[in-house]
């Protein structure tokens, strides 16, 4: 399954939708499209979603490209590089997201977001 993030700033970006976490990547597809005001935290980008999450496989180590959606407080996180809680080695999620998918292509076209900008999340049709 295949999904698409738009945002005046970074144009149409591609992602994947991966198996790590099936129920939870098959009901965010389910309940798409989704929109929100991104806010940013480090290099990752976030906004609430109108699901909530379950645990399924989740974790707080993540890696550059990734999407997941935040346990604790449902939304959508979008992880471009380091978060105020990484280390020298490793990109941390505040605390456990389920990983839903990965980006196609460079992670770093996310830095031009600016807090507050609309991100809209669909399917893409294929």
């Amino acid at each position: 399954m295949k999904i698409k993030i738009v945002s005046e700033s970074t144009g149409t970006v591609i992602a994947e939708l991966t198996d790590e976490n099936p129920k939870t990547a098959q009901r965010f597809f389910d309940a798409l499209p989704i929109e929100g005001k991104a806010s940013l935290w480090g290099d990752e980008i976030y906004f609430s979603i109108p699901m909530h999450v379950e645990k399924e496989n989740s974790r707080a180590v993540v890696k550059e490209g990734e999407i997941a959606l935040w346990v604790e407080n449902p939304s959508l996180c979008i992880f471009f590089g380091k978060t105020p809680v990484s280390t020298d080695t490793e990109i941390r999620a505040y605390s456990d997201v389920n990983v839903i998918g990965r980006l196609s292509g460079n992670a770093d076209i996310f830095r031009k977001v600016k807090n507050g900008e609309v991100i809209r999340i669909d399917k893409v049709r294929e």
